[in-house]
């Protein structure tokens, strides 16, 4: 059967391949970051982690960036939010008093149903072949006793492995406690994002990339994180308060 839930992506043999933190609404954090970088739309690539929307004030551009043919997104706990807000009252309410999504009663049903059609399709993991080996993108963990080509097989089927995958911490608490994480074998590099944090944590093959571009008012964040996977590593930053920096690992 087909998995309907993961998508693969070849090597991009003319351009350049990127993946970018939790946007959170910061669409124009985004395009300057990319214009700082030379982006290149014909032949560059940029693959999200999910958690396009909410909480920022351009979260309604989410659907305009899903029609770009150079950006490409997984499912994040975010865009799961907002398709769950369709099943009940209670979930719309929570979403939008708790969690950000009070953008979305600015649109209009036509501009709903546009977007909850879009998100809908989204998967939950993307494989990228580059120059530096085969690079996995999930939006918040993976569990450290599963191999990656196991947890592909099993991510359509899987009920808990794909709420895991939204929601979990619990790789990030351990690094952040302990310095170390068990390695995600099968893959030469996951990159995940959910859960905020000042600089971009690498440790194993394991690297977290959220860095609370939406924060603008809190020092400790505020930066929005694009990572260079293809066809070299380098990690690309843009301050959503003042300046951008660049880096190379």
């Amino acid at each position: 059967m087909q998995n309907f839930l993961f998508k693969y992506f070849p090597i991009n043999h003319t351009g350049r391949d990127f993946v970018v933190g939790d946007i959170h609404g910061m669409f124009s954090s985004l395009e300057k970051l990319l214009e700082n970088i030379s982006f290149d739309p014909c032949i560059d690539r940029v693959f999200s982690v999910g958690d396009m929307i909410d909480r920022g004030k351009e979260s309604y551009r989410v659907s305009e960036f899903l029609d770009y043919p150079w950006f490409h997104s997984i499912m994040g706990n975010h865009e799961s939010m907002l398709l769950d807000a369709r099943v009940s009252e209670h979930n719309l309410h929570s979403w939008i008093k708790y969690n950000g999504g009070a953008w979305w009663k600015e649109l209009s049903k036509e501009e709903q149903d546009n977007i909850h059609n879009k998100i809908s399709k989204l998967p939950y993991l993307f494989e990228i072949e580059t120059a530096i080996g085969s690079v996995g993108v999930a939006h918040a963990d993976l569990p450290s006793d599963r191999n990656w080509v196991d947890i592909v097989k099993t991510i359509s089927n899987d009920y808990e492995l794909k709420q895991y995958t939204l929601w979990s911490r619990l790789r990030h608490k351990k690094m952040k406690v302990q310095n170390s994480t068990s390695p995600v074998e099968g893959i030469q590099l996951v990159v995940m994002g959910h859960t905020p944090h000042k600089e971009p944590l690498h440790i194993e093959n394991v690297f977290y990339i959220d860095t609370g571009a939406t924060y603008t008012d809190n020092k400790n964040l505020a930066s929005l994180t694009l990572l260079q996977v293809h066809p070299q590593l380098e990690v690309h930053q843009l301050s959503t308060q003042e300046t951008t920096t660049s880096k190379s690992t």
